[in-house]
């Protein structure tokens, strides 16, 4: 069995109820869910949460809510991978999960393509975790740090004179969503590492939310998009 699982916990602060905030008509999660849907790859869409409120959303729009997350689960320092694989543990007291999907609630640029693409690569790859990648628009390694005076220095000074043609070009992990196998979740298995592929999305796909700022930016990325 395959199941999407979204995170959405109630206690975002930087963007306060981010995970069901209006963007673009609809309540942000609601594009996930819906991306979900139209992959046509999920016997099961699933919302873990510890709000009601998101919860009443989630299921308006079609998910699931079968469990409230627990608190331990659901403050500013848990990750990712505990919080799926809570959800897999309790899901699977009603059937075995081969596979789960985990697809963050603020990513209104995901493509039900881009979800069965990657999971065709997880299985063509034979590998545990698949999640899409792009990569960074300006060469990392002539990137420079710059202190509270305004001084700045070079993280990679031996590439002052290089050329950026010649400097390799680097990813970045897009934030959109990750497939996994049921076991490499349950074993806490770092997604950032050779169990893992990916596949590559163009930059103007991406753009995380984390600030009202980012906010704006994706609001008028999606605007633009949708008049193209």
């Amino acid at each position: 069995m395959r199941v999407a699982i979204i995170p959405a916990r109630g206690g975002s602060k930087r963007i306060p109820r981010k995970n069901i905030k209006f963007f673009a008509g609809l309540p942000i999660i609601a594009h996930s869910i819906k991306a979900a849907q139209e992959s046509g790859l999920f016997d099961r869409i699933v919302v873990t949460t510890d709000d009601e409120e998101i919860a009443e959303v989630a299921r308006s729009f079609g998910a699931e809510v079968p469990f409230i997350r627990p608190k331990e689960l659901s403050d500013d320092h848990t990750a990712t991978i505990p919080v799926i694989a809570h959800a897999i543990q309790t899901l699977q007291n009603d059937s075995v999960i081969d596979y789960a999907c985990c697809i963050y609630a603020t990513a209104p640029f995901i493509r039900s393509e881009d979800i069965l693409d990657a999971y065709n690569t997880l299985i063509t790859h034979n590998k545990q975790y698949t999640f899409p990648v792009t990569t960074f628009p300006f060469p990392i390694q002539r990137a420079v740090m710059r202190d509270e005076q305004g001084n700045i220095a070079m993280f990679y000074p031996e590439h002052f004179a290089t050329r950026s043609q010649d400097l390799e070009e680097a990813y970045h992990d897009v934030g959109q969503f990750y497939w996994g196998t049921s076991e490499a979740w349950l074993s806490g298995k770092p997604i950032f590492s050779d169990a893992a592929t990916t596949i590559v999305l163009p930059r103007h796909l991406v753009q995380d939310i984390d600030t009202l700022e980012d906010w704006m930016r994706a609001e008028l990325m999606y605007k633009v998009l949708q008049e193209l």
